[in-house]
């Protein structure tokens, strides 16, 4: 549903827009609390915004973990699907969260790509048709004080690879 919402509105409105609007009106993201503030035209910068409030309040009084992980899920996936087009397949593979303080107040997190990141992207899976990559970020407060770091696992392969991959795993485990 997305996708295909994605592709109808691209020939209307600039994909960073729907990017922005898609995500804030999403119920799978608005659950989250959080509100991506700021996309770049090319995607390549992502910016959230999640406020403390009486949806993420967990029992101490800060922003749930929950929801700063919720918050921060998505968007480097869909980010770099985006990014590379349709001949590529990206999949979240892992997360690690680390907690460095609560969060007492509204906190925010940016999502970065490169040009030269991309590049080299690219250029793994025309090598090997697949690869890895981590992606860090923080979560910050106003002041820039670390909330929560988030390191996040990518899958990104071949289309055609990824496809063949996937038959000969239904042959073999029949």
């Amino acid at each position: 549903m997305y996708k295909s919402g994605t592709e109808f509105l691209k020939r209307y409105v600039k994909v960073s827009t729907i990017y922005k609007y898609g995500f804030n009106w999403s119920p799978m993201y608005k659950r989250t609390t959080a509100k991506l503030i700021e996309v770049s035209d090319d995607l390549h910068y992502v910016k959230i915004r999640l406020k403390l409030n009486w949806k993420n309040r967990n029992y101490a009084g800060s922003i749930f973990g929950g929801s700063m992980l919720a918050a921060t899920d998505p968007i480097y996936m869909i980010q770099l699907i985006q990014i590379l087009g349709d001949d590529y397949v990206v999949w979240d593979k892992a997360v690690e969260a680390s907690y460095k303080r609560p969060a007492k107040s509204t906190i925010f997190g940016e999502f970065i790509f490169t040009k030269e990141e991309v590049e080299t992207i690219k250029q793994q899976v025309a090598n090997n048709n697949e690869t890895d990559i981590l992606k860090s970020m923080n979560l910050v407060d106003e002041n820039e004080n670390i909330i929560a770091t988030f390191n996040k696992t990518l899958y990104i392969a071949n289309k055609g690879f990824y496809k063949e991959k996937l038959k000969k795993r239904k042959t073999t485990s029949n």
